[in-house]
């Protein structure tokens, strides 16, 4: 038996027992499955603002080795994925605290073709979306069981201003809901202003506000503060402004949050959120692997 099995055969075991560790996930919508390579597809701004909201640490390394966990061993894989414990050499560190060797190991959910084979990564530079694991400086675990990404200079530099939008004293807080839905009626015929109020996970304020003027068609803003709301200037598409709205609201919120006064006046409040989201856009995802 050749030396190096007794020491995989350690790896696939502790592996079997570190997936435990990965937390629950949201069921995404399924992508069409052709290749494995084409599965492997580039994130979109929405995924990648998820991922670096949600990971301790931002590493680019270089895959050295994989070695696939039996499935009985891998407990949530999704049918078409495949688990890999996999041993990478650190590249750069985008973000983190927490000091990390020149090489480490991590389990990572790889979608497999038609002939059960993951795509090939060997010598590939990826980035990863990871936590330390407490008691093991040699290893790293992924917020996903699929929080990596195929590296490449444009994906590392829209990860890199995301990362510093995130650290920023004025940062948009994490959105949780609609809290009230108010129109007010100006004095003039076609006048008035919608007040949306919304739910922060940090208790700070956040708002958007829609005012109308006669013959002007609806302007509206958001403030992330208690500092009023630039109307006119919505957030742009791909920033973390747009991000915290366009993938955290509601597509209809809570009947009790209409607080407007008279039917017509929640039916206005009503069209003012909904013209906001369309404004907005989807919040597109392409979970990989999916």
């Amino acid at each position: 038996m050749p030396a190096n099995l007794p020491r995989l055969a350690l790896k696939l075991a502790c592996a079997a027992l570190a997936v435990q560790a990965f937390p629950a996930l949201a069921q995404a919508q399924p992508a069409s499955r052709d290749d494995a390579p084409a599965l492997l597809r580039e994130a979109t701004f929405a995924d990648l603002a998820t991922l670096a909201d949600s990971a301790p640490l931002v590493v680019r390394a270089t895959v050295r080795k994989m070695a696939r966990v039996e499935d009985a061993r891998a407990p949530g894989l999704t049918p078409g994925m495949g688990r890999f414990y996999v041993d990478a050499d650190t590249r750069s560190l985008l973000t983190g605290s927490s000091p990390i060797g020149q090489s480490f190991a991590y389990l990572v959910d790889l979608p497999l073709d038609a002939r059960g084979k993951p795509p090939t990564l060997k010598k590939q530079d990826v980035l990863l979306f990871a936590r330390p694991v407490a008691g093991r400086p040699g290893e790293l675990q992924l917020v996903t069981p699929t929080a990596q990404q195929l590296w490449s200079e444009q994906v590392e530099a829209r990860v890199r201003s995301l990362l510093k939008a995130l650290v920023s004293p004025d940062a948009p807080a994490r959105i949780t809901g609609v809290r009230e839905l108010l129109f007010v009626p100006g004095n003039l015929a076609g006048q008035g202003e919608t007040q949306i109020f919304l739910s922060t996970e940090s208790g700070s304020a956040a708002s958007i506000t829609v005012v109308h003027e006669p013959g002007t068609v609806p302007a509206w803003g958001v403030s992330f503060s208690e500092l009023v709301a630039d109307i006119g200037h919505p957030p742009k598409p791909e920033t973390l402004e747009w991000y915290r709205l366009a993938c955290s609201l509601p597509a209809n919120p809570p009947q009790r949050a209409n607080v407007s006064e008279g039917v017509e006046a929640m039916k206005q409040a009503a069209a003012d959120y909904r013209m906001v989201l369309n404004q907005l856009g989807p919040c597109v995802r392409n979970p990989v692997g999916r």
